[in-house]
């Protein structure tokens, strides 16, 4: 990102702060992330502490006075940093930036007891809401899944998360093979008894190049079929319900408006965040327009980058089809919908928006889709999006 992306506004938009830690203790086999392994690399990872800290201090530089909503350490697992390195850099952020009421500080986290035993050091630095990564409640998945935890350390871990931070977050995989409606149900409801306010529940995807992409290739691993894999969908709609839980995104679903992502948010409603850390992507709004940055994916890399650059992400200013299509994607796929202006670019016809009544819907000059379109919302933007 260059200098003359700086933004000097009288209202400049609110900002959230995003952090990629890429160190895991393992490298689950359905991952896809830009993630290394831990093995005990402190020395490296105290390094990379400080570039994000100098990487933050350049874009806070760059942007100017922004209103803080977020921040949101993800990976990987930062939840193998020293507390001391990430309560570093949270009080960074805070002094850079007016900090709102009630900053939501989000922290992923895997359910080994490591880690747990880390929960109050994390608290003490400012995190807020945890993000825990369970996955599943049962061994024999967990096992499938490659997790270094058994369910029993799980339901401790969340035990603890929920007496610890404000508020909890649970990530769930289904459509595992020879998953049923019925034990995905009941996998659900075990999660749900943990007392988490959040869930994300995510079906499992085949991502190529991964472990079990390779698998799925030599026919070792046979995921559901389309009608299964809907079938467990409508479960997790009619149990989360059935809870108090309301789908406000496609895969995550909470307690009441209070419990959403603030965080997420920020994505779906195409507001700015700051991506820092290998391979982290952010998008800022500046006098040049929508832009749009990624970092390198190298750990060595990206600290070189910001010992040399200042900063660490390399910026590409959006067309307006670009921001069109993105707010399509990421509008879409929330209750809240998106807003029929912002789509204008891709120049969507009435006719053709009007043959698709069964998945999306026009109300109030925004575009949601409907029950029945949510399973599918890349065959509708993938329709929608199409060049005239």
């Amino acid at each position: 990102m260059r200098h003359s992306h700086s933004r000097q506004a009288s209202d400049p938009p609110p900002l959230g702060v995003y952090i990629h830690w890429p160190y895991c203790a393992r490298i689950c086999p359905y991952c896809d992330f830009n993630v290394v392994r831990d093995r005990g690399r402190r020395e490296e990872q105290a390094t990379l502490a400080r570039a994000i800290v100098a990487d933050l201090e350049a874009h806070a530089a760059l942007v100017g006075p922004r209103r803080l909503i977020s921040i949101f350490f993800g990976g990987g697992t930062p939840s193998l940093m020293d507390p001391t390195d990430l309560a570093r850099i949270i009080e960074t952020a805070r002094g850079l930036f007016t900090a709102e009421d009630g900053l939501e500080v989000s922290l992923e986290a895997n359910p080994t007891d490591a880690e747990t035993g880390r929960f109050e050091a994390f608290a003490q630095a400012g995190v807020n809401r945890l993000s825990l990564g369970l996955q599943s409640l049962q061994d024999e998945a967990l096992s499938f899944l490659g997790r270094n935890h058994d369910a029993a350390v799980g339901r401790r871990a969340a035990e603890r998360a929920a007496a610890v931070f404000p508020r909890l977050s649970i990530d769930l995989i289904y459509a595992l093979p020879d998953q049923s409606p019925a034990g995905w149900a009941k996998s659900l409801e075990e999660g749900l008894a943990l007392g988490a306010e959040h869930v994300s529940p995510y079906q499992l995807t085949i991502e190529s190049g991964t472990p079990f992409d390779r698998a799925a290739r030599r026919g070792a691993l046979r995921a559901p079929g389309p009608d299964l894999s809907a079938d467990l969908y409508q479960v997790t709609q009619e149990v989360l319900e059935e809870a108090g839980f309301e789908a406000y995104e496609v895969s995550n679903h909470a307690r009441g408006a209070a419990a959403r992502s603030r965080h997420n948010l920020i994505y779906w409603r195409g507001q700015d965040y700051l991506g820092l850390g290998p391979g982290a992507h952010g998008r800022l709004t500046t006098l040049d327009g929508r832009v749009a940055t990624a970092a390198p994916s190298s750990i060595t890399d990206y600290v070189a980058r910001v010992g040399k650059e200042g900063v660490g992400g390399i910026g590409e200013t959006l067309t307006a089809r670009e921001m069109a299509l993105e707010r399509l994607l990421m509008g879409l796929r929330t209750v809240e919908g998106v807003d029929l202006t912002e789509l204008a670019p891709l120049r969507i016809s009435t006719e053709r928006m009007e043959s698709m009544d069964r998945w999306i819907e026009m109300k109030g000059g925004r575009m949601y889709a409907t029950p029945l379109g949510r399973p599918v919302l890349d065959r509708i933007i993938s329709e929608l999006a199409a060049e005239v």
